[in-house]
């Protein structure tokens, strides 16, 4: 089995950029409440982001014009923040984080609700932040990628929604997007084996209705096909034998 090799020096980078992308989502989650811009969001990360003496990963990666991915209720992943998106009472928002440092990438996410929301909503956080802390159980050295992906999708259909199979997870590290792919599906014993050491970004998103999604004429915003309600949870994570290390926990 592989063994992916970073120094001491590395490792703490990798650290470093997960604990700053960590501090955006913590604030932003006490940040959110009705009346708030998808666009003061998106400002509050690079204030941080900046502030930590890093740079925002999304800025300008193929294009995309924000650092931050902010999008609401029927929204998958990659809305781009804008000052008349305005949060209501009882909206779900999914923030999406990416920090670079010390030639390092860390990426995570959260779904977070907007004052009160049906009971539906909340039970699809919740299905859905478990949904990835049971996916990064299972990413242990000597396992299969497809173990990642069974444990998540078993999760989410025991509850009754579905998994987005169009967007995946993603190897992470020196580079924003690095191999493998980890698919939000899959079985178990199937797939490349985990080395030590690699670093994953691990992120199912959820919908309440189907699984199809369509991308909006923005040419970045992912939707729901039928209008429901989706949710995304990531976290990075290094492989270990025993048990992972969460580095934007």
């Amino acid at each position: 089995m592989a063994v992916v090799s970073f120094g001491s020096d590395e490792m703490a980078a990798a650290r470093e950029a997960g604990r700053i992308v960590r501090k955006v989502l913590n604030e932003v989650e006490a940040f959110v409440a009705p009346g708030v811009s998808t666009w003061q969001i998106d400002r509050l990360g690079r204030k941080i982001i900046a502030a930590e003496g890093a740079l925002p990963s999304f800025l300008g990666f193929n294009g995309y014009p924000a650092a931050l991915c902010v999008s609401v209720n029927s929204e998958v992943v990659h809305g781009i923040p804008r000052k008349d998106r305005i949060l209501r009472e009882g909206d779900l928002v999914s923030v999406d984080v990416g920090a670079f440092k010390n030639g390092f990438h860390g990426d995570a996410a959260d779904t977070f609700p907007v004052g009160t929301v049906i009971p539906l909503a909340l039970k699809l956080i919740d299905v859905t932040r478990r949904a990835r802390d049971l996916g990064i159980a299972a990413a242990v050295s000597g396992g299969r990628l497809g173990d990642i992906g069974a444990a998540i999708q078993e999760e989410v259909e025991r509850n009754g929604f579905s998994v987005v199979r169009e967007l995946v997870g993603h190897g992470i590290g020196r580079k924003l997007h690095e191999k493998p792919q980890v698919p939000n599906y899959g079985t178990r014993g199937r797939g490349m084996r985990l080395p030590d050491g690699m670093l994953l970004a691990i992120e199912p998103m959820v919908n309440s209705g189907d699984a199809f999604v369509k991308t909006l004429s923005d040419g970045w915003t992912v939707t729901t096909e039928d209008g429901s309600l989706s949710a995304h949870a990531e976290h990075t994570v290094m492989i270990r034998a025993n048990e992972p290390e969460v580095l934007t926990a």
